[in-house]
């Protein structure tokens, strides 16, 4: 009965992210996994957990980062914060609770001569790798979410214009200018895109079966070309997008239009390419600089 209760419990907080937050698919799954989590662990009824109750959590937790940790608190705040919308408690166990202390994170990025060799590290002459080389363009091209990739639509590609249409976080739309290169790609992979499965009929990247690729088999395909080209920095998806906006940034773009290309709701979270950037020169000038 009770684990009927919990279940019924985080279907009504997703339903709650979702429709009420706007929250994307993939933010909703990441929050309901660290509440489940913790409640299977937890041996008190959700309107019975204390401050305590969470703070030996996080301790059994050591095999998470404070990054991760930080992530868990802000899950487990956000959902008892919604039972106290709900009447379920009266107080939130997390208002008192700090969050783990977490120095600036540096996304790790490729430099320009390491994309190239990615790039043409893909054999194009069948139809995937025409596909992976198209991704790769668009990815650091356009600086897509994978997500965004993944569901990058047909009719959502304006080659006379310039532009893709894309639907990122929370549902919201925005365009993004798309370069010679990255429109070549596409369109010489379009011309030999498979016959699609009716779900994904309007999809750009299909896997050998017609249907839309997953995010784990770009970031499996990304893998692959590094290994081949010998890089050996921690790279995914999201590597192409860190390094989009921070050559933007080091070639003179301006801040707010990066933002608004990145889909960015701050550009306080866009201005950590500055520091990108900036700890690019500073490595320069303490390497060649006589009195390092």
């Amino acid at each position: 009965m009770a684990e009927r209760q919990e279940s019924r419990i985080l279907e009504d907080y997703a339903y709650h992210l979702r429709m009420e937050r706007a929250m994307s698919g993939n933010t909703v799954a990441s929050y309901r996994s660290d509440v489940e989590k913790f409640l299977a662990h937890c041996p008190a009824a959700p309107a019975d957990v204390t401050s305590e109750d969470i703070i030996d959590y996080l301790q059994v937790r050591d095999d998470v980062t404070k990054r991760s940790q930080a992530r868990i608190l802000s899950s487990l705040r956000s959902f008892f914060g919604w039972l106290v919308l709900e009447g379920v408690v009266q107080d939130n166990p997390c208002d008192r609770m700090d969050s783990p202390k977490l120095g600036r994170y540096l996304p790790d990025v490729l430099s320009v001569e390491e994309v190239s060799a990615l790039i043409s590290a893909v054999d194009t002459s069948g139809w995937q790798g025409l596909r992976d080389r198209a991704i790769l363009e668009v990815l650091y091209g356009c600086g897509l979410r994978v997500s965004e990739a993944v569901g990058l639509r047909i009719s959502g590609l304006y080659f006379e214009d310039g532009f893709v249409r894309i639907i990122g976080k929370g549902d919201k739309e925005r365009l993004v200018p798309m370069g010679d290169m990255a429109a070549e790609a596409l369109k010489e992979y379009l011309e030999v895109r498979p016959d699609a499965d009716p779900s994904a009929d309007d999809i750009v990247f299909l896997n050998r079966f017609g249907k839309s690729q997953s995010r784990q088999s770009m970031f499996l395909m990304i893998k692959k070309y590094a290994l081949q080209v010998g890089i050996r920095k921690e790279i995914s998806p999201h590597t192409f997008r860190h390094s989009f906006a921070t050559h933007l940034i080091e070639n003179g773009a301006d801040l707010r239009m990066v933002q608004e290309m990145l889909g960015h709701e701050s550009v306080a979270t866009t201005e950590i390419y500055t520091h990108v950037d900036s700890s690019t020169w500073q490595r320069e000038v303490l390497t060649h600089h006589p009195r390092r």
